[in-house]
């Protein structure tokens, strides 16, 4: 008698991990995009750690090229970006398009700023007895780059930091980010194409999927240094990790930036109430710019004037179902005994703004009340005295940016809290809102602990490429041994200073 056949034991199909894409207005999901690998993002990291030194010895001219190319790729394809953007983030298609362009414009002021040669700090001094010393900054290798999920191009995959370090001469791996994972894959394989077709070495730049691949990015040897927009949390975690490998992490994360509008300005009540719902509610309040707290003058009707004005602005989605749950967990919080943030009649992650009147003598160290809650909300305070409300100020956490609406050049008020939060935000706005930030050599986007990790550092502007390099001297080095910009005849034509003298390229 034969015994039955037995059939082979099939294990169960695992199904990769991926990064799944919603959409924010239903809360249906759209798709996914898988997880890197383990392997893969090993050999990411090889291709970028060879193409570093190789990248660093090109001219910024030629990188500047390369990057206009990234740019003229990007461009060819904005609508279909777009539509990407539009699915995954719930932002609308105007905004959207804004942002591409100023992507866009970002990456070649980027280079630009490269090009123009200051950000190397090129100097040579003929020393006492015959010796030279020559100074000068070289690209610190590969960074790393975990995007924003309110900017899905300004802050994204060829946003700011992405830009800014290619155009300082480092290869840049970036972590797509879940909130937009098929756009964050699509962007980055038309840059990095666009990028390798224009003569950019290969790994030169590249992303990967996953979270568990943004944790072997940052513990990775060959990663030098960590460019973060997110939440204070999340940026934390990363500062605290990269710590154990004495890299930098430049960590974005905002805090509650505040309002101060002086007794004087008090004659423009309803236009400075709706300018601020204009501004915390823009993007549904998702901008690590938006005023979270106004403090007004009593008695002058701007508590009420703020509700109406917030009463004529309709919900609108935000990013993900964690912010949304976030963004309820937070009302409650500043606000125990007030309506929801949502109702079951809206849809997906859609919310309704709210303007929150709460006491002066409230904002205390250690209230909910002083940390930031990211959506459309913000504080509205009235204060009696002037000197309170500015003692108030400097209980809250210091923040990115701050804005002092004021009654005139004559305003005493506004000069005592323009001085005071210089020392205590990374920007000021007098008489108009901080929501935003402009990609100028001006522009300071950054801010005191714990609104950025590094207070020295800009994300926008100018100034970001200092991140993403170090210095170093040569001693007595021959001409062959000296970078292009401090050899005799100069060939990149950069300024550089030559026994203390700026000597701009002629």
């Amino acid at each position: 008698m034969t015994e039955p056949a037995v059939e082979p034991a099939v294990e169960p199909a695992v199904e990769p991990a991926q990064d799944a894409s919603f959409d924010p207005a239903s809360g249906e999901r759209i798709g996914g995009v898988a997880h890197s690998t383990d392997v893969e993002v090993r050999h990411i990291l090889d291709r970028a750690n060879r193409a570093a030194p190789v990248l660093a010895a090109f001219s910024p001219a030629t990188r500047q090229a390369w990057i206009a190319d990234a740019v003229d790729a990007v461009l060819a394809v904005a609508d279909e970006l777009v539509g990407l953007a539009r699915a995954e983030t719930g932002l609308g298609v105007a905004r959207l398009e804004g942002e591409l362009n100023r992507m866009a414009a970002s990456a070649r002021f980027y280079a630009g700023v490269a090009c123009e040669g200051s950000y190397l700090g090129a100097s040579r001094d003929d020393l006492d007895g015959g010796s030279t010393l020559v100074r000068w900054n070289i690209p610190v290798g590969v960074v790393a780059v975990f995007g924003a999920s309110n900017f899905p191009f300004g802050f994204g995959i060829f946003g700011h930091d992405v830009a800014s370090a290619l155009a300082a001469g480092c290869p840049v791996v970036v972590k797509a980010h879940p909130a937009h994972p098929r756009l964050s894959v699509r962007l980055g394989q038309i840059v990095r194409d666009a990028l390798l077709n224009a003569g950019a070495p290969e790994g030169t730049f590249d992303v990967v999927v996953g979270f568990d691949s943004g944790l072997q990015l940052v513990d990775s040897p060959v990663v030098r240094a960590v460019a973060f927009t997110g939440s204070q949390q999340a940026g934390l975690a990363l500062v605290e990790r990269g710590a154990r490998r004495g890299i930098p992490v430049f960590a974005e994360m905002g805090t509650v930036n505040p309002v101060f509008v002086t007794p004087a300005a008090a004659a423009d009540r309803d236009s400075i109430a709706q300018g601020f719902v204009d501004s915390f509610t823009l993007g549904a309040g998702q901008f690590c710019t938006k005023p979270g707290l106004i403090l007004v003058p009593a008695k002058h009707g701007f508590v009420a004037s703020i509700a109406e004005a917030v009463s004529r602005v309709p919900a609108a989605p935000l990013l993900t179902a964690g912010i949304a749950a976030a963004f309820a967990r937070g009302i409650g919080e500043l606000d125990p005994h007030g309506a929801a943030a949502s109702s079951d009649s809206v849809a997906g992650y859609q919310v309704t703004p709210r303007a929150i009147a709460v006491d002066l003598d409230q904002l205390t160290p250690g209230s909910r009340l002083l940390e930031e809650c990211f959506g459309p909300v913000a504080l509205v305070v009235e204060y009696d005295d002037p000197a309170a409300a500015l003692a108030a100020l400097d209980r809250l956490q210091p923040s990115l940016t701050a804005s002092v609406f004021t009654g005139g050049e004559a305003d005493t008020d506004a000069d005592l809290a323009v001085l005071q939060l210089t020392r205590r935000v990374g920007r000021v706005a007098v008489n108009t809102w901080p929501t935003g930030v402009a990609t100028s050599w001006s522009q300071q986007h950054g801010g005191p602990w714990p609104a950025t990790s590094r207070p020295e550092a800009t994300s926008v502007g100018g100034g970001g490429l200092a991140r993403f390099v170090r210095p170093v001297s040569l001693q007595n080095a021959t001409s062959i041994q000296l970078p292009p910009m401090l050899q005799p005849q100069n060939p990149w034509k950069l300024p550089r200073r030559l026994n203390g003298r700026l000597v701009p390229f002629e």
